[in-house]
Formats: C-alpha cells, structure tokens, sequence
C-alpha cells in the first residue's frame, strides 16, 4: 500500500489553516480496516501527526467504510479499499516565518486479502507545507477530493472550496457545466425586482427606432453593443470587487445613488405618458455618435453600463458567491471571463427584445393600443421608481410600495385611460389587464400582514446569554438597502414551518446597513462574512454550525433543508 499527500491549496499564508489529505492507495484485492473495526481484536487505522512549533492540526475525519465479506470471518467487516483518504486540518501560527516545512507523522494500517491478514504496519508520513507571508495570494487545488471533508475546524482560508456551490459545479460537473450554470444564474437574475424594469427601458430606447432602421441585422449590432455596456459593466466590476475583497456594488447600494436610480426611473416614466419627450443635448448625441437624430453605438454602450447599475443592488449573493470562488482561485484572467459569462445570461433578453422590438411597429394597430401599451410601460417604471426611493429613504417599507402600484395602476390602466374605447375586444383586455393588477396588489398586501419570526436586534451580550442558558441561535446579517434581505423576510420567513422550526433559537438580525462603518467591519470579520444575506446557525455552546450556513436569498423549503437537524 503507497501514501500520497494533497493540500487544498498550493501555499499557506501564516496564520491561516489549509485542508490536509492522506490518500491510502490500497492494492487491488487488499483492504485494511476501518478506524473503527468491526471486532475488538482487529487493529483499526489509525493517523498520527507529530507536533511542531507553529502548526496545529485538528478536525481529522476518516473515508466512510465498506462492509465487506471475507472467507476467513464469520460476518462482515467495516473495511476501505481503493483510494481513501484520511482528511484534517492544518492552522497556521501568524508569527510563522516564510519557508518551506515538513511534517512528519505515522499510518497504522492491518491489510487483508480474502484469505487471510497480515501483520499490523506502521507507515511513516511526511507532509511538506510552503508557508508564506501573511494575506499572499494562492491557489485552490484538488478540489474534486476536498468537497468530501466536513471537518473544518479552524479551516478559514479555503472554507467556501466546499461551501460555495459555484465551487461545488466546477469540481463535481467539470468547467462546461460549470460555465453553463453561471449563464444560466446571469439569465435568471433577470427575474429579480431592480432588473425586469429595465426591459420596458430598452423596448423604448430600440422601439422607437422602428422606421428607421427596418434592418435587423443593423439592429443586433446596436442590440449586441447594448449588451457589450451590462457585460463590460459586471466584468470589470467584478474582478476589481475581487482584487479589493470589498462587498459588490457596496457603492452601488448607498442611499445616493438608489435616490438618483429612482428619480431617472421617474423622469422616464413620465415621459412614457407623454407630459414630455427625453432627448439629450445636441452636442452629446453628437459625442456618442448619433446619425440621423437616432442613438449611436457609444449611446448604446452607456445605456447598457446603466442597465448594469440599476440591476446592481438586487444581484449582490450570486455574485459574492462568484467572487468567493473568483478570489480563491487568484487569477484574473479566470475571474473576468467568469463574470463576462454570468453578464452574458444577464444581457440575452435584452439582446432579444432589442433585436425585435422594431417589429412592434409592424404589428396590425391603429395607434391606439401602442398608446395603452407605452402606458403600461409607464406604470412599470413608476412602480421600479417608488421601489428604487423607498430602498433609498424608506428601507423598512418598500415592499408597501408595491400594492398600490398594481391597484392604481390596475385600475388607471382598465378603467380610466381612455385609448381604444370604440374597441370592444381591446376593451375587454384593457379590463383584464386592470383587474389582474388590482387582485395581484390585494394578494400582496395579505402576504405582508401574514405572522413572521420574530428578530430581536444584535447585541453581543445576547449571545452570552444563551450560551449560559444553552440556547441555539440564528443570526441574521442584513441590511436595509439588500432587496434579497426584503424577499427573505417577504417569503422565507412568512412560512409557518420555518416559524415553527426556529422555536428552538433565538432569532437575532445583526442590521450591516452602515456596512463600511468599524462596526459592522468588526462584526464581518468575527463572523466571516462575505455579504447579505447570511443566515448563520450557533449550537447550544455558541459554536456555528458551518454547514448549515446560507448566503443569499432561500425559499422556505431550501432553508429547512439547510437547518441543523
């Protein structure tokens, strides 16, 4: 039988902890006990790590055994065979100095064949580990085999290799697949609140291009280039939010720049009701390259970096779960061509629609009906608009601003706006269309007045409390600018089966809003946050439950899935 060692990283920064294997490559044929023998008088396997000045291991966890039926024994034995490793943990002092090390240490393995054992062995083990000095970048290796070790204690460096799930697709389904999903995660963002406005946006900013440029192939490039801003805009973005460690679009989410989000959302909605028509000064479109009074290709490049920046503040936990995995694997070239792909899915609707949305005009009208449909649109961005101010001013209640969006909307566009009138089937739509969002605003507001748990606000005396009471706790890292922060606590923490699951724990929110202030920089680094949402899980001593710990948005059932049994 031959060893072999594998680190979950290429170098180990003093201070921080790496995950540690001891793959037992047992001949074919062979197999050597379990840690935990079947029989009393069988010897089990068994890792030793001597100890040195300056390391610390912990968390050792053995491979699962197999039962296996030898001629030799009256019942099955608890036995590993093939390649099985024997993972832990290995901490770093922060005072260690740069170098190279080695670790030395002892296997005791019983190996047998179907017919008969061989005497106890002792194999000697060396481990070499290059440290570095403190906050040196490195690299993740062998991740396909350490997504299998759940003893991480005091691993803090590398701990998202297996909890991030974007880590999770490239070790489990290869870098295709893995690409394939981060498309898929930029295509459904465009579900979020912040970002399905923007769709009536770009009817408008390509619909009224419609007698002019009656070419589609003249409309994908101006289409394309439109989506080259939101890729370009995510990409660079992106892999700088990588390189500082800084929450993504932090600046995006201040109370500033979701004020002016709102009020040109605003100013755009009314002019989609006609009370004036937006055209930038003459000597800007002449800047951004305009011919014949029609926006140029710079006009779309910009709007497309806007369309970014809007989407910015609902798009935050897919896009830490990307930086997490990003900034493990410290290469930019990876980075940028990851984000270049989740902006891809996020742009192609609206290569799409900006692609078509000069077919509009061919459609059988008699002028009327687009009237109506560019008023919807209007009420669309009206309600993106209060949602976008609310989220600036009044975090608390922004979800409110939706109910009376669909309810007055509902009824303005069905019964009060005036187009199509002499149309009896246009008539009919119009109703419906008024009556579906007044019964969707009515349904909302019933949600909002459904029972919720229960938070109580952070504080570290708290924490001490139900320690010395033995009580479980969850903390909740949130914020009042996080929309997923809203929808957790709209859905997820509405359903009674997790109300009644989290009976057990005190349920505290750590509030991050003033997330660049000492305190709440404090409080991420104690509890290693990377962004909100996140949901953490602490036993009855105070302990997290790492595996149970949740960043981004989860519906009730995913969230009862991940609660500690």
């Amino acid at each position: 039988m031959a060893t072999e060692i594998r680190l979950s990283q290429n170098v180990v920064p003093a201070g921080d902890s790496v995950a540690a294997a001891v793959v037992m490559n047992i001949d074919e044929g062979w197999h050597v006990n379990a840690h935990q023998p079947t029989l009393d008088y069988l010897i089990g396997t068994e890792l030793t790590i001597d100890e040195q000045a300056g390391f610390r291991v912990s968390g050792i966890q053995y491979p699962e055994s197999e039962e296996f039926s030898f001629a030799f024994a009256g019942e099955p034995l608890d036995v590993y065979q093939g390649g099985a490793p024997i993972f832990f943990t290995l901490a770093t002092a922060p005072a260690l100095a740069p170098g190279s090390y080695t670790l030395t240490g002892s296997l005791r393995v019983q190996a047998c064949n179907d017919k008969s054992c061989l005497a106890p062995s002792t194999l000697d083990i060396s481990i070499p580990v290059e440290v570095v000095a403190a906050k040196t970048a490195f690299k993740t290796i062998n991740q396909g085999l350490f997504t299998e070790y759940s003893g991480r204690e005091g691993w803090d460096s590398p701990a998202s290799l297996t909890d991030n799930s974007i880590a999770s697709m490239f070790s489990e389904r290869g870098t295709i697949l893995a690409f394939l999903g981060i498309f898929l995660i930029g295509l459904a963002l465009n579900l979020t609140p912040c970002v399905y406005p923007m769709l009536s946006v770009t009817v408008s900013l390509f619909g009224g291009q419609a007698e002019k440029e009656t070419r589609t192939r003249k409309t994908f490039m101006m289409a394309s280039i439109y989506v080259l801003g939101i890729v370009s805009m995510y990409s660079v973005l992106g892999v700088a939010a990588a390189y500082t460690g800084s929450l993504f679009g932090n600046w995006l989410q201040s109370s500033a720049v979701l004020a002016g989000v709102g009020i040109i959302l605003l100013a755009m909605a009314l002019s989609m009701f006609g009370l004036y028509e937006l055209q930038p000064p003459q000597w800007l479109m002449q800047k951004l390259g305009s011919a014949g009074g029609s926006v140029g290709p710079a006009g779309h490049f910009l709007s497309g970096v806007m369309v970014g920046i809007f989407a910015a503040p609902c798009i935050g936990p897919p896009v830490i779960a990307l930086l997490t995995f990003v900034g493990a694997q410290g290469d930019p070239l990876f980075g940028f061509f990851t984000f270049f792909v989740m902006a891809l899915g996020l742009g192609l609707p609206y290569l799409i629609l900006g692609t078509f949305s000069s077919l509009l005009s061919k459609l059988p009208r008699s002028g009327q009906w687009m009237v109506w449909v560019k008023k919807v649109f209007g009420v669309v961005l009206v309600g993106a608009a209060l949602f976008f101010l609310a989220l600036a001013w009044f975090p608390k209640y922004v979800l409110y601003t939706l109910p009376p969006t669909l309810i007055l909307g509902g009824i303005y566009l069905g019964f009060i706006e005036s187009s199509g009138r002499n149309r009896k089937i246009f008539s009919r739509v119009k109703r419906v269309v008024g009556v579906a969002g007044m019964i969707g605003g009515l349904l909302i507001i019933v949600n909002l007045t459904k029972s919720t748990v229960q938070w109580e606000s952070y504080h570290p005396d708290k924490l001490e409390a139900a320690v010395s009471k033995g009580t479980p706790v969850v903390l909740d890292f949130t914020a009042d600018w996080c929309v997923p922060c809203l929808e957790l606590d709209r859905i997820t923490f509405t359903n009674p089966d997790v109300i009644a699951a989290l009976q057990p724990y005190r349920t505290i929110k750590v509030d991050l809003t003033d997330y660049g202030s000492p305190e709440a920089e404090a409080l991420r680094k104690q509890f290693d946050v990377a962004g909100v949402p996140t949901i953490i899980f602490l036993d009855d001593e105070g302990n997290e439950i790492e595996e149970a710990r949740i960043t981004g948005f989860v519906d009730a059932e995913e969230f009862l899935k991940r609660m500690p049994e």
